[in-house]
């Protein structure tokens, strides 16, 4: 097996293709590695690629005129990067951030198109993708409004590790705060807490999940809608 056909395979949405789609898929897709912090979109950069995620973690980012960002989609093997436009969309409204390392499959846009043409299941899937991240954007929006930081923060933590497939990952203070538009301090304050009460080991940007059950009880509503959402796949 390629390469970039077992990237795809550990793919959510591509290994659900029937085979015959997958290869299609695969033999237009090439491999590419990513790292912590590269940028796979700007905002209002037309779409070039779409990405299939297999062991990184991709954050969606919407910033405001004076440069302050907020996450509004988080993308990891479940989904895809570029989903918009099979929908009509040719320019990304968001920043698309590695926010961990690892792999993606990648297929240029205009051959993605013309097996999307060729393939219902694949629209279907893209599709559905496409609207489970105008729920994560809406319930983001939602979250950032009403919701407190350590509720915000803990919905943050779970969502990485249901897409990573694990309860240990890297995240500095620096990237969550960017990642959910607050001051530093504040993130630093609400991960102390979760550690003091064995909820999470931080050390270093390394975050490991102790206690699922006394994060997910921290969470908000909003970190159980997306992921009754993503199940319902």
């Amino acid at each position: 097996m390629s390469v970039v056909r077992a990237a795809l395979a550990d793919n959510g949405l591509a290994a659900a293709l029937p085979p015959d789609e997958l290869q299609r898929l695969s033999s237009s897709a090439d491999y590419l590695s990513v790292v912590h912090g590269d940028i796979l979109y700007q905002s209002g950069q037309a779409f070039d690629y779409v990405y299939f995620p297999f062991d990184s973690l991709i954050v969606l980012l919407a910033s405001t005129d004076h440069n302050m960002t907020l996450e509004v989609g988080l993308i990891g093997r479940e989904g895809m990067l570029g989903a918009p436009i099979a929908l009509g969309e040719q320019i990304s409204q968001t920043r698309a951030v590695v926010q961990k390392s690892g792999g993606v499959a990648r297929v240029a846009v205009p051959q993605f198109l013309r097996i999307l043409n060729k393939s219902s299941r694949l629209r279907r899937a893209t599709y559905h993708n496409a609207g489970a991240l105008l729920v994560q954007a809406v319930q983001t929006a939602l979250c950032s409004r009403f919701h407190v930081l350590e509720a915000r923060l803990a919905r943050c933590l779970l969502m990485t590790r249901d897409r990573l497939q694990s309860p240990s990952f890297h995240m500095t203070h620096e990237f969550l705060a960017q990642t959910l538009g607050v001051r530093r301090v504040g993130v630093t304050k609400a991960a102390s807490l979760f550690q003091r009460h064995n909820l999470i080991s931080y050390s270093r940007g390394d975050i490991t999940i102790l206690d699922d059950g006394g994060l997910e009880a921290a969470a908000c509503d909003c970190y159980r809608v997306v992921r009754q959402l993503n199940d319902a796949t």
